[in-house]
């Protein structure tokens, strides 16, 4: 069933104005990674959720499956996350506030939540949810390859330092146990979530394939 013209245009106000309320509050309480990350995630979701669920939203046997996969990929991912530090580890590399308070604020509440609302609508074809499912397959699922840079970069603060450190970062806020974990300093190339990076962009790449491939088979 095609989506009324008066649903995508509201769908498609609905999925700005979400973008532009985490981009606004990770902005605030982070600093700007958030925000590219945020942006560069959501611009690339919204086009393609324009391009292959917005006018005929999916039947939920072809894209529900693999986004609960990642979601639950996504949660493995974040256990190793938190037990090494990926937010404190994240504002030693880029001078931001990213604490574990917020860190589980995101991930283990706020997200979880969503990811339940977002399943709830794909079954039910809200053409809205197609957008949260494709910024989840791209955010949180191919854009974990980044997970491998990291090691790479020299550290905002202190990068000489190997010792885990505590002070206000550059907006003021305090940021405790931000460990170091730039390859040149520990001679340890690994990043926290490097390990499991790879497992939530599995479902996702394969979900994103699938997808597209229903959709160029929809449109011939």
């Amino acid at each position: 069933m095609e989506t009324p013209k008066r649903a995508r245009v509201l769908s498609v106000i609905a999925a700005v104005l979400f973008v532009a309320v985490a981009m606004t509050a990770g902005y605030r309480r982070i600093g700007v990674p958030p925000v590219v990350i945020v942006g560069g995630s959501s611009l690339v979701a919204l086009v393609m959720w324009i391009r292959t669920y917005l006018r005929r939203p999916l039947d939920p046997e072809i894209i529900l499956p693999g986004f609960l996969l990642t979601v639950a990929a996504l949660e493995v991912h974040m256990i190793e996350e938190y037990l090494t530090g990926f937010g404190p580890a994240m504002s030693r590399l880029f001078d931001i506030s990213w604490t574990e308070r917020s860190f589980l604020m995101v991930f283990a509440f706020v997200g979880p939540t969503l990811y339940a609302l977002t399943a709830l609508d794909l079954y039910r074809r809200v053409p809205v949810a197609g957008f949260l499912a494709w910024f989840i397959f791209i955010g949180p699922g191919v854009a974990e390859f980044t997970h491998f840079i990291f090691p790479l970069l020299k550290p905002a603060i202190q990068p000489e330092l190997a010792g885990t450190i505590s002070q206000a970062v550059s907006n003021g806020r305090f940021v405790g146990d931000m460990h170091n974990y730039w390859v040149k300093t520990t001679g340890v190339y690994y990043f926290p979530g490097m390990y499991t990076a790879i497992l939530p962009m599995i479902p996702g790449i394969y979900t994103i394939r699938k997808v597209i491939k229903r959709n160029r088979g929809a449109m011939q």
